[in-house]
């Protein structure tokens, strides 16, 4: 596998083994604004971190462009595929890149969750990091930006740092909640929050695919 393999893990107690979970966040080429236009798909997808978690142990992996094409199918074979805003944003800006049945995959927005259970309103992952695991994001978006920008070995290592710690968060956060039943966070009028949210699979799921890491 020609996507770069960071961290190798072995299998956990405390996760169901017989489920495939792909935990996954994208960073752009360019921002909105230079683009010209608010369609993510118009950003240019520079790096895709990859967390795989099955019966066979647990892996990280960051994808470049060039390598995409050697992802699609641990996608298609997970039972779940998380992410943080990932339908309102991730899942678009892959749009001109990923297989026409990527869209269709089952998704497992955060975001998504938490404004459902909380009125229709959201929450940084920061701020649900901060609150909820007393952690916070390693970087931000505008310096990953600047990072794929200057093109050097050692930004681009910075870029795949950061967008493999976002990574971590949001398969740590998916973690608690399904644990525990509700996440925390300061929301923008600055009022604590804590939104009851269940990440438990249906009851007439069917058993995890088994499945190797690649």
């Amino acid at each position: 596998m020609a996507g770069t393999t960071t961290i190798v893990y072995p299998p956990r107690g405390d996760v169901n083994p017989q489920k495939m979970e792909v935990f996954w966040d994208v960073e752009t080429k360019m921002f909105f604004d230079e683009a010209g236009s608010w369609d993510p798909a118009d950003l240019g997808v520079s790096v895709i971190s990859v967390f795989v978690r099955s019966s066979d142990g647990e892996k990280m992996y960051s994808f470049w462009e060039k390598d995409f094409d050697q992802m699609w199918k641990v996608f298609r074979e997970a039972d779940r595929v998380v992410g943080f805003n990932t339908m309102g944003f991730d899942v678009p800006a892959m749009k001109p890149y990923a297989p026409a049945d990527f869209a269709a995959l089952p998704h497992f927005d955060i975001l998504a969750k938490i404004k459902d259970a909380n009125f229709g309103r959201g929450a940084s992952l920061n701020a649900i990091a901060r609150d909820t695991l007393g952690t916070q994001k390693t970087d931000s978006g505008g310096n990953a930006v600047a990072y794929w920008k200057k093109a050097d070995p050692e930004s681009l290592a910075l870029l795949q740092k950061y967008c493999e710690a976002d990574v971590a968060i949001t398969r740590d956060i998916y973690d608690f909640a399904l644990k525990n039943k509700y996440l925390k966070f300061t929301d923008k009028w600055n009022n604590a929050r804590q939104v009851q949210v269940d990440f438990s699979y249906p009851a007439t799921a069917t058993a995890g695919k088994q499945s190797s890491l690649f």
